[in-house]
């Protein structure tokens, strides 16, 4: 896992990254606060107080980026969107004293004019894209993401204060100050500093679990696959995420074909919304139904695997469960209440959470569906990734357009606009597209034979973009073809 770039040089004159791999733990400068530390291990982050206390002030200042996926998590949870920055090349302009990419010296000199100081350090975060495993993270199923090279860069200084002062050069984000003592996150106001202050309050309590954990405070009952990713992707391949306990396993891609990110132009903002938590409570319903149907202990289950890893049974077998089990009409809250012999008072005070207490229905028989088909996908992929037929690519690009199917039909997160590029995708060339991400819009990801990327892109871009409003958003910033990238770094000044 890539975790820290120091100031010096290697022999190529590029950047020298540092990474902790094996199994002793290493401590890094990496830190929102001098009054923290954190140590890394192979299983396990930890953050401790540094005995001498110090008050600091941190100024941040975020790069110019791109609105291009409806999440990129950084370290803090941040989401307030992406920016271009490959791995420096010989053509890059280097800034000498740090060994970075010229574009940092860009940073710095923003940084100077707003705060009339220099950074100490920089951080960058890569954006990610889940090639498949879609709305299962959080059911306690693996993902298999990869981090894309389109990134967000951060300059940070501390000092001597109480306060935070964030700024970012997009004029459609507002400065934000407030004091670090005391952390006040309105959930019902999705702000972009928001998600900032939810990983810095997130820190202050106790770090890819401390992450996912962290995104809870704007109101979201994420699993943890975006927070993942972005410190665990290597350059090069993409990454079999698993949960309790985190781990990742190298897939590597097929080297014949690219996958292509395409922007729907569609925002959805899904702490702003009940949708994707509705699929989360729905999920822990049919997880409760099924474990109360098998006599399991089911007040404790909360996840659709939990359930499969009780009753020691595969995927396959847990779709017949659930055809067996949960009917295809949607179930009020007074029938979940019968099911499991609980008051309605209980169901909305310790099972559901707050923005889904006054849900009509639930469709548990079509959540469930999806979750244990798409586990069982990812699965599959990763298999076909390994073995490596002639054919592997149409393979794959099967298993995503089942992904998307089940994501449209049976967990209902899709939207036209999301369904309309998906077609078109298909019909000039991609093996396979489906929606990435949470769905009700933002983008979708394709496999596209290498050979026939040129005519895909134009097509594409004149099909989906130049037809309508959509010609707009300019196009690097909404159809591109990516590989997979490294993960979160810090860039210490000498």
């Amino acid at each position: 896992m890539p975790i820290l770039c120091d100031s010096r040089q290697n022999d190529s004159g590029y950047p020298k990254l540092v990474k902790y791999q094996s199994m002793e733990a290493s401590e890094v400068l990496f830190s929102c606060s001098t009054n923290y530390k954190l140590t890394f291990t192979a299983r396990r982050t930890e953050l401790r107080k540094k005995s001498r206390k110090r008050n600091c002030r941190l100024d941040f200042f975020f790069f110019p980026f791109w609105q291009l996926l409806s999440n990129c998590f950084f370290l803090f949870a941040c989401s307030c969107g992406m920016r271009n920055l490959s791995s420096p090349t010989r053509d890059q302009p280097m800034l000498p004293e740090l060994g970075m990419p010229g574009k940092l010296l860009k940073l710095k000199g923003m940084f100077n004019s707003k705060f009339g100081s220099v950074p100490k350090f920089y951080v960058r975060a890569p954006g990610r894209v889940n090639i498949i495993g879609e709305h299962i993270d959080y059911c306690g199923y693996s993902v298999l993401p990869m981090a894309v090279e389109q990134d967000m860069l951060i300059a940070v200084e501390p000092v001597k204060t109480h306060v935070l002062q964030l700024a970012n050069t997009n004029p459609l984000y507002p400065d934000f100050s407030t004091s670090a003592n005391n952390i006040q996150i309105d959930k019902t106001k999705p702000l972009w500093h928001n998600y900032f202050l939810c990983g810095f309050k997130g820190i202050q309590v106790e770090l890819a679990e401390i992450c996912a954990k962290s995104e809870h405070y704007i109101g979201t009952e994420g699993g943890g696959m975006d927070q993942s990713i972005s410190f665990l992707a290597e350059e090069g391949t993409a990454k079999l995420i698993e949960f309790s306990p985190l781990r990742a396993t190298d897939v590597k891609l097929p080297s014949g074909a690219v996958f292509v990110i395409a922007n729907s132009c569609v925002e959805m903002n899904k702490a702003a919304t009940s949708h994707f938590n509705i699929r989360v409570m729905e999920c822990r319903l049919a997880a409760k139904l099924l474990a109360k149907h098998k006599c399991l202990p089911w007040e404790e289950v909360l996840r659709l695997e939990e359930v499969q890893a009780k009753l020691g049974v595969s995927l396959e077998e847990m779709l017949l469960i659930t055809e067996d089990t949960l009917h295809s009409e949607p179930y009020s809250p007074e029938e979940i209440c019968r099911c499991l012999g609980i008051s309605l008072q209980e169901l909305k005070t310790q099972i559901l959470s707050p923005n889904t207490q006054e849900v009509l229905t639930f469709k548990l028989y079509q959540r469930a569906k999806h979750v244990y088909s798409e586990a069982a996908r990812v699965l599959q992929f990763k298999k076909i990734c390994e073995e490596a037929p002639d054919n592997t690519v149409q393979l794959l690009g099967e298993l995503m357009n089942q992904s998307h199917v089940s994501c449209r039909d049976m967990y209902e997160c899709s939207c036209p606009e999301l369904d309309q590029l998906v077609d078109i995708c298909r019909k000039f060339g991609a093996q396979g597209s489906r929606l990435t991400g949470a769905g009700w819009g933002g983008c979708t990801v394709s496999i596209v034979p290498a050979d026939k990327l040129s005519s895909f892109l134009a097509n594409v871009h004149e099909a989906y973009y130049q037809r309508s409003n959509r010609s707009l958003v300019p196009e690097k910033q909404s159809l591109f073809a990516t590989k997979p990238g490294g993960g979160a770094l810090v860039f210490l000044e000498a």
